[in-house]
Formats: C-alpha cells, structure tokens, sequence
C-alpha cells in the first residue's frame, strides 16, 4: 500500500505542478497578463521553491521531482506576467 501512495503522490504532484502551464500560455498566446495576480504566482513561486528544496534536502524524490516541475512553472508565468504586463491597469 505504501508504495501505491508513492505513484500516486508522484503522479499527482507532476499533474498539479502542470497547472501552471496553461496560464503562462494564456499569457504568451494573448501577450497579455491582464486581470492575473503576480502576488498569487509569487506565492506559489516561493511555496514550490520550499518544496522543491525540502524534497531535495529529506532526499525525498517523490516530492522533489514533483516540484520541479512546479518550480519551472510558476517561475514562468511570473516571467510572462512581467514581460507582458499590462500599463493600462
């Protein structure tokens, strides 16, 4: 049973890590970040980094693959949002 639960903690951060592309998406394809929260990416920003880095540092490879991924993402839709942020809000 325990190592059920490790696939599917892997799975499911690897799949909840990848919400984050869609945005940064929206954001490129519409080269507009209007009406999207860079304090709310920037949590999640530095809360990925944290797990990512606690991961690294237990030597937990569930969590840390699971947040790479994480990590990459939330980092580039706060890129996107700077780069496409809009001057009119």
């Amino acid at each position: 049973m325990e190592e059920l639960f490790k696939w599917l903690t892997a799975i499911m951060g690897v799949a909840m890590s990848m919400g984050y592309y869609p945005q940064a998406y929206k954001i490129f394809k519409n080269k507009s970040s209007k009406d999207v929260s860079i304090l709310t990416y920037l949590v999640f920003g530095v809360g990925t980094i944290v797990w990512l880095l606690y991961g690294i540092y237990t030597r937990d490879i569930v969590v840390a693959l699971g947040f790479v991924f994480g990590v990459i993402g939330s980092w580039l839709v706060i890129f996107l949002l700077l780069k496409y942020k809009d001057n009119s809000s």
